[in-house]
């Protein structure tokens, strides 16, 4: 049975750097102290108070990290700023929490960089489009201005491979970064863009506002298979193949943690989730929380229950980077993931999963 832990988390969000190890002392049930060494880890999401980066915030705030003997310290990506993968791949951060197909580009650079478990199995993004657009699919992109979070990001990509399969050549549309939140809202009714691709919250303030309308879905597993051809990998956590192989204790200590979280968010409702995330994630000048608890049952099914990669995925994302023009068949999928912790975390938390091996998908 799964165990739930309820035990709220207070470290730090900000601290970056090489992964240290802390000592702490505890009393054992003897009354004598007993020492622990806690290892310190620095992760850094993608946009940490977006819906579909919430399973790291989450696993913090039910203290599943401090329950499984590892101190994350937590950060966010700035608009403009160093993108989560790149300063994971850089060495600023020990992890990114980050879409899967970056594992993908930074083997075609030369670099391993490794997805240490699966959090989605669907991108949790809408192409969003102004109520007088008249975009109703990615052929309708010919001649328009699509706004993407930035130029080179996952969304980026997506952008240019929806376009790819509607026959589409990048010179056919144009692109522009609007970020999220506000400055995609703001691009949308300026009319500088035409369609904006984001996620929750996002998605509901401009339904809300009225200045646009869900064109293209790829926020749930089914729209992804419509839309991309196959389950698509997103939101995990990527680290250095180095340094993952340096540190695999730790991983599994943080697989296990969200592991034990994904399990929390497939048995709990979107109104337990908002319950536990920060106030400021859940009520803000974009949603109120009932927007947002709105916008998280429509898009929950992207997450997936047990952090193990959908078979086929990276299969999907390759076609994408292919088609695209960003890699070739000569990527070696079996290395850009591993389900290895995540199976072992599953079987600590009780469950039984059914894998192809690693290497299956490529």
């Amino acid at each position: 049975m799964l165990k739930r832990t309820l035990t709220v988390s207070l470290a730090g969000v900000l601290a970056l750097g090489a992964a240290t190890a802390c000592s702490s002392s505890k009393t054992g049930s003897s009354g004598s102290p007993a020492a622990a060494s806690v290892p310190t880890v620095s992760l850094m999401v993608g946009g940490i108070d977006k819906q579909i980066y919430l399973p790291y915030e989450l696993a913090q705030q039910l203290g599943y990290y401090q329950k499984y003997g590892v101190n994350v310290q937590l950060s966010t990506e700035a608009d403009g700023g160093v993108g989560a993968e790149d300063a994971m791949a850089s060495g600023q951060v020990n992890m990114a929490g980050a879409w899967y197909n970056h594992t993908i580009d930074f083997q075609v650079k030369g670099k391993a960089v490794v997805d240490l478990v699966q959090l989605s199995g669907a991108p949790g993004e809408r192409v969003m489009c102004s109520t007088n657009s008249g975009v109703h699919s990615a052929a309708d992109f010919k001649g328009k201005t699509v706004g993407v979070t930035d130029l080179g990001s996952g969304t980026d990509s997506l952008t240019k491979f929806l376009a790819a399969k509607a026959n589409l050549k990048t010179s056919d549309f144009h692109r522009i970064a609007v970020g999220a939140g506000s400055t995609a809202i703001a691009a949308l009714k300026s009319g500088s863009a035409a369609c904006v691709m984001t996620t929750q919250p996002t998605v509901t303030a401009i339904e809300q506002k009225g200045i646009g309308y869900s064109a293209i879905d790829l926020a749930t597993t089914t729209g992804a298979q419509s839309s991309l051809g196959g389950a698509w990998p997103a939101a995990g956590v990527l680290a250095n193949a180095s340094w993952a192989n340096a540190n695999k204790a730790t991983v599994q200590k943080v697989v296990d943690a969200l592991v034990a979280t994904m399990h929390w968010i497939n048995t709990h409702t979107a109104a337990d989730i908002a319950d536990k995330l920060p106030q400021s994630y859940v009520s803000n000048s974009l949603v109120t929380k009932a927007d947002y608890v709105t916008a998280l049952n429509q898009d929950k099914g992207q997450f997936l229950p047990d952090g193990i990669m959908p078979a086929g995925g990276p299969k999907t994302v390759l076609a994408m980077e292919e088609l695209i023009g960003s890699a070739t068949s000569s990527v070696n999928l079996g290395t850009t993931f591993t389900n290895d912790y995540a199976i072992a975390a599953n079987k600590t938390e009780g469950y039984t999963v059914t894998t192809t091996p690693a290497g299956a998908d490529g």
